[in-house]
């Protein structure tokens, strides 16, 4: 388990905008008296993305004074949680998925690039542009390696479209997200090989077509339709 720790350079104060301050009591709101502290990890988040996407010890303790709750306990889910970044962050920041299915997808050469390209884990590069830092699982394993910079996924990466992505970042050109190869959500790479049919080879549908609607005349049809209705409603 990772050893997380509060930066040594700290801000003196804290405090919500106005516009933050009226978030945090509507959050609160939600919850029953002596339940306030279930708001903490959404106050905390609010705290973070106005403070440069870290959270300062200040903020931590504006947080638990607002909730009601013991500092310790507010600095515990700070420190558990990896989601808070509890030193400066670069603008973009980028987490890199470190987990065996990454790993075996060519992981290694991702964190290669930010090491040559970035510097160390958390270090913050002189324009202010970048920083990166290795996390476990984030879940989009079919599509591996992946990284989320910011709060964004980029999937299907390599040392070629991963720097490439770094460098349109820093420049500020635009950058597609999700796959960099252009697959289609977590399909095969070579494209559909089953329901063709209701979505297309290219797993987007016919252009201007809507999807085959049964008729009810195969078995099960009922079934699915009451199935997509649901899901619809």
């Amino acid at each position: 388990m990772t050893v997380r720790r509060l930066a040594e350079n700290q801000p003196a104060s804290f405090a919500f905008t106005a516009e933050n301050e009226a978030w945090a009591q509507r959050e609160i709101a939600k919850y029953p008296p002596g339940r306030q502290a279930s708001a903490v990890l959404a106050l905390m988040w609010r705290a973070q993305e106005q403070n440069d996407y870290w959270l300062p010890k200040a903020a931590i303790e504006k947080v638990a004074a607002l909730l009601d709750m013991p500092v310790i306990r507010a600095l515990e889910v700070a420190t558990f949680y990896s989601m808070f970044n509890l030193s400066p962050v670069g603008r973009h920041h980028v987490q890199v998925c470190g987990t065996t299915p990454c790993v075996l997808r060519g992981a290694e050469e991702i964190k290669k690039i930010c090491e040559q390209r970035i510097g160390a884990q958390n270090h913050v590069t002189a324009d202010g542009a970048l920083s990166w830092v290795e996390v476990e699982c984030l879940g989009a394993c079919c599509n591996a390696p992946m990284a989320q910079i910011n709060n964004d996924y980029y999937e299907d990466l390599d040392a070629r479209n991963f720097a490439k992505l770094l460098d349109d970042l820093v420049a500020g050109r635009p950058v597609a997200k999700g796959s960099q190869t252009g697959r289609v959500s977590s399909e095969p790479v070579g494209g559909l090989t089953s329901l063709t049919s209701l979505y297309g080879v290219d797993g987007r549908g016919a252009p201007g077509e809507a999807a085959p609607v049964s008729n009810g005349d195969s078995p099960g049809a009922e079934g699915v339709e009451t199935g997509a209705g649901d899901v619809a409603g």
